[in-house]
């Protein structure tokens, strides 16, 4: 039989309106989730002296209650529900709350990383925004879907419909205007230079009342979604100076040359010197010289999993949480791959990896090449996102720079590696290599 280590461990199983409690698996106590019922249990469990508390992880239900923990003496274990094997019979939700008791006085529950509550703060208005980035997408879908209804291939002529000439043109349309030389001239110049007559051409519609109407629907739901982000936007300038910095590094900072701010996207936050904003957050460290890195993407990993990293013993358990680490299950002869499942901060990851894979001088892409012609595209993907959460990882642990070394060097490096296995071979079997004077080269 198993010790117990803590005999003031205690869990709770959380539903919509209910929470049962049980101190080291004894019999369970029931409360409600209003706050005044979260307030009796914490009074509840203080008065029990318990000092550890554990609950999964599932839905929203369990962040009113974290909230009110986190501000006393008890330490807050959140576990993953998928990691605990549940007994026979053990399938109601007193049983539950027993069993994860048990499972947490004898020490068996491994917690789980929750980020401080101003990070949570910061990742609530990203989250936030990103529901608004995703809600004007679909309005301009619907807007350059009522266009192509009345035959106007502007989204042919011009790459964004979204653009200064492109919402230029629409709000002239909506305001009545349908001469083909009024419309064509609200463009820039530039533009004009080459689809001058394309551009007529485009703007000979129908006009029909209904797609009209479903055209001005579609653009008052984005010009709202986008008023919605500037708000997110002003809250989030407002909460960075007060977010909590990264520790300092042993032996200070390393000179890894001036930095700079990477161009903005068109949905990056609107917020003025947010690059050096963010340097302020992580001091003496540069995350934004990781190729495919840069401020958009790194508020969003600040939001995801802080400024300090200190929670993973090192970049494998980083890499393992986010859900990049390759699983294999090993058990006795037999071994297979088992996926593993991360959250929004390895999905950040994959797709800077989509971003950086499609790079033309660098040694990431060549890296990303190599895996994809042996493994395939998806492969691939997860092994540059992988590779880059590491970077990243020692770049705010370390303060480990990094300089983009370039395809050429990258590929130099894998050559002369290649060229060692193979000399290598060549002496197990008995042959010997000879370097060709002549040699076709690559096509």
């Amino acid at each position: 039989m198993l010790r117990i280590i803590n005999e003031k461990a205690a869990a709770g199983d959380i539903g919509s309106e209910w929470i049962y409690v049980s101190i080291a698996g004894g019999p369970a106590e029931r409360f409600g989730t209003v706050t005044r019922e979260l307030l009796r249990l914490r009074d509840w469990l203080l008065a029990h002296g318990v000092d550890s508390f554990a609950m999964e992880f599932t839905g929203v239900y369990w962040i009113a209650l974290y909230e009110v923990l986190e501000k006393t003496s008890i330490r807050v274990c959140l576990v993953n529900g998928a990691h605990v094997r549940t007994l026979p019979g053990r399938k109601t939700d007193v049983a539950d709350c027993m069993w994860l008791a048990e499972l947490h006085s004898h020490g068996l529950l491994r917690p789980g990383f929750v980020p401080p509550p101003e990070i949570r703060r910061l990742r609530d208005y990203m989250r936030l925004r990103e529901n608004h980035v995703a809600q004007a997408s679909t309005h301009l879908l619907q807007a350059q879907k009522a266009l192509e209804l009345m035959n106007i291939k502007v989204h042919d002529v011009i790459s964004d419909l979204a653009g200064v000439s492109g919402q230029r043109m629409i709000r002239a349309i909506l305001a009545g205007e349908r001469q083909t030389e009024v419309l064509v001239g609200l463009c820039d110049a530039r533009i004009l230079e080459k689809t001058r007559q394309r551009l007529k051409d485009a703007l000979e519609g129908t006009w029909a009342e209904q797609h009209l109407f479903a055209l001005r629907q579609a653009w008052r739901g984005w010009e709202f979604s986008r008023e919605l982000m500037l708000e997110c936007d002003r809250e989030i300038e407002r909460l960075l100076p007060t977010l909590p910095k990264s520790p300092e590094l042993p032996g200070g900072p390393l000179d890894g040359g001036p930095s700079r701010a990477k161009p903005r996207s068109k949905n990056s936050p609107q917020i003025e010197g947010l690059h050096r904003k963010l340097l302020d957050l992580v001091p003496g460290r540069d995350p934004t010289l990781i190729l495919g890195i840069g401020d958009q993407s790194l508020i969003q990993l600040i939001s995801e999993v802080g400024t300090d990293l200190g929670a993973f013993a090192n970049k494998y358990r980083f890499t393992s949480w986010l859900g990049l680490a390759p699983g294999k299950q090993n058990s006795g002869k037999r071994q297979r791959n088992r996926s593993r499942k991360g959250g929004r901060a390895g999905q950040i990851f994959r797709v800077l990896a989509q971003t950086v894979g499609r790079a033309k001088d660098s040694a990431l892409t060549a890296f990303y090449r190599r895996i994809r012609a042996q493994r395939g595209g998806l492969v691939a993907n997860k092994a540059l996102a992988r590779k880059l959460a590491e970077l990243y990882y020692d770049s705010i642990t370390k303060g480990m720079r990094y300089v983009e070394a370039g395809m050429e060097k990258g590929e130099q490096r894998y050559r002369e590696q290649a060229t060692r296995r193979l000399m290598a071979l060549s002496r197990k079997l008995g042959f010997s290599l000879v370097k060709d004077p002549d040699p076709i080269p690559a096509t």
